[in-house]
């Protein structure tokens, strides 16, 4: 109740605050409702029947066309309709918005947050006298207790009330913050029902950010966000230590270039696999299907004749012009990288394998015939121009970037605007309901596979291009297990069905950045599997805690 100086507002005082407000725009509303009528309101009517004729697979074409025309005019109408009101109802929208933008602020919804800050405040005055008066009788108990049974059972009923009175309070806090929350966002229900659910950009920033202080949960945020942060921390450390101890800057334009370079062809590695993991898989054969792209692209682009054989056959592309024989390397490196992928994704949608063994069996399989078929020499370099035609440098900046920029692109569409992304979400959250809601989960699962293997064929030849060729079957090995690495950090469940490409951009460029750091400070590359190894595991014990939570 307000009485006094209290600022705080009955629930029939904030009404009356409302009133006004629900009057002067209410009455607009009517108006605008009744010039929509027959104009706007009607154009969306006929225009959801059209659409809805268009899906209708029961109809033929020339049935749909003449529903269509049938109700065309009509449309035709209404819009012409809706053009002649359309002033008017911009004027009384104007009219309405400018009576909120003088009046909802200053006349109610600070008056509701003051005396939401007041109420919060008592509640927690309240909250801090009942905790010293359950304190204060369980010390009198306690002090005519002599058996430690009666002791015990005593302190449980303590906590107990502690524990009581806690929850009571966070009732309250919750009850005062659903209270200021509605305030605040009854305006924009008032310019939704004006413009039809049409805000500014601004307008949708201020309400996502209302949104995020209303449902913002502590511990979530940790759980979400708690590696991120010490990883950031680690990475600030290392930035202060740095110049102290090897007399040269870490956080520099060009170490954050070189960064970004290393990272680039790792993205194409951790993209591919992200699209696994989503399906509760993975993939063990990534740093082979590198050796293999990495040794056939140097092949096929290599400086001269072969120095080595394939299958005792040296081969020589010299004839090629260049750009064929880089279109060609390309060309070869995705199509040895799908089909294996392909392969893989068979296996484990038509048998229900895991994607364990059946990438597995990949891996094995793939070394021992690169190994075989070229005796495990290395081929050297590729032509010196190529890396200047693939990635070349402008003006100091490594346009591999872009390269990786772009993936980034394609996939974030793939996933977010496409039914396959769509469909990959739903079998990896739940592929029994996918399928009954007909999805094909084989063929789910066979393409995510293939985007995998093309993904893997782009970072080996990126990669070959960026390093001068040097192929060997023996190239990559590991680098499955920074790609996974990288995905499972950014937030790419083992569970299934969750993961965002921001999150996989995340993971490998903490991953790059924490690799290129320790080895400019001079840690052992074996430390830094050790702390690879912590990362991975605080990543999936957090990932763990997220799933136990839900559940």
């Amino acid at each position: 109740m307000a009485n006094g100086n209290s600022k705080i507002l009955t629930v029939e005082q904030e009404k009356k605050l409302r009133q006004p407000i629900e009057d002067y725009v209410g009455k607009i509303q009517k108006q605008i409702d009744s010039l929509r009528v027959d104009g706007t309101d009607k154009v969306i009517s006929f225009q959801n029947i059209i659409d809805s004729i268009k899906r209708d697979r029961a109809l033929t074409k020339d049935e749909k066309e003449k529903e269509i025309a049938k109700y065309r005019s009509e449309l035709e109408k209404a819009k012409s309709i809706e053009a002649k009101n359309k002033d008017e109802v911009t004027k009384l929208i104007a009219d309405a918005e400018s009576y909120l933008k003088t009046h909802f602020d200053r006349d109610y919804y600070q008056l509701v947050k003051q005396s939401c800050d007041q109420e919060k405040a008592q509640a927690k005055a309240r909250y801090s006298k009942k905790t010293e008066e359950l304190k204060s009788e369980h010390q009198k108990i306690v002090s005519k207790l002599s058996d430690h049974q009666e002791v015990k059972d005593e302190n449980y009923v303590y906590k107990n009330r502690l524990f009581d009175a806690k929850m009571q309070l966070e009732k309250e806090l919750q009850q005062i913050k659903d209270r200021r929350h509605a305030a605040y966002t009854y305006k924009y229900h008032l310019i939704d029902m004006l413009r039809m659910s049409k805000f500014t950009f601004m307008e949708s920033r201020e309400q996502k950010w209302e949104n995020y202080k209303y449902t913002f949960n502590r511990r979530t945020f940790l759980l979400r966000n708690g590696l991120y942060i010490a990883i950031v921390l680690i990475f600030i450390v290392l930035c202060i230590i740095t110049p102290i101890i090897k007399n040269t800057p870490l956080l520099t334009y060009n170490n954050v270039l070189n960064i970004l370079q290393q990272a680039s062809p790792r993205m194409f590695l951790a993209l591919g696999v992200a699209g696994l993991i989503l399906l509760t898989g993975t993939d063990l054969s990534i740093g082979r299907m590198i050796g293999m792209g990495m040794t056939t692209a140097t092949i096929v682009m290599h400086q001269g004749i072969n120095t080595g054989s394939v299958f005792g056959h040296v081969f020589d592309f010299t004839g090629i012009p260049i750009v064929g024989r880089v279109i060609l390397a390309l060309v070869m490196c995705v199509l040895l990288c799908t089909c294996f992928t392909a392969i893989a994704g068979f296996f484990t949608a038509k048998f229900k394998m895991h994607p364990f063994i059946s990438t597995m069996a990949n891996m094995l399989v793939i070394f021992g015939l690169v190994t075989y078929a070229t005796k495990g020499v290395s081929f050297g370099a590729i032509e010196l121009s190529i890396p200047g035609m693939i990635i070349p440098k402008v003006n100091g900046f490594p346009t591999i970037i872009l390269w990786a920029l772009a993936a980034i692109i394609v996939i974030w569409f793939i996933w977010n605007k496409t039914t396959f992304g769509k469909n990959l979400y739903a079998v990896g959250g739940n592929p029994e309901a996918a399928a009954v809601s007909g999805i094909s989960v084989f063929r789910v699962t066979v393409g995510a596979f293939i985007l995998a293997g093309i993904l893997y064929g782009f970072g080996s030849w990126l990669e070959c291009a960026r390093m001068v060729g040097s192929g060997s079957a023996a190239y990559g090995q590991g680098w499955e297990m920074d790609a996974i690495a990288a995905c499972v950090v950014g937030g790419v469940s083992f569970t299934g069905g969750i993961g965002k490409i921001s999150g996989v951009v995340v993971g490998v460029m903490i991953f790059t950045a924490l690799t290129y750091s320790l080895t400019i400070l001079g840690i052992d590359t074996n430390l830094q599997f050790v702390f690879e190894g912590i990362i991975i595991l605080a990543a999936v014990t957090l990932d763990c805690l997220k799933y136990v939570q839900k559940k």
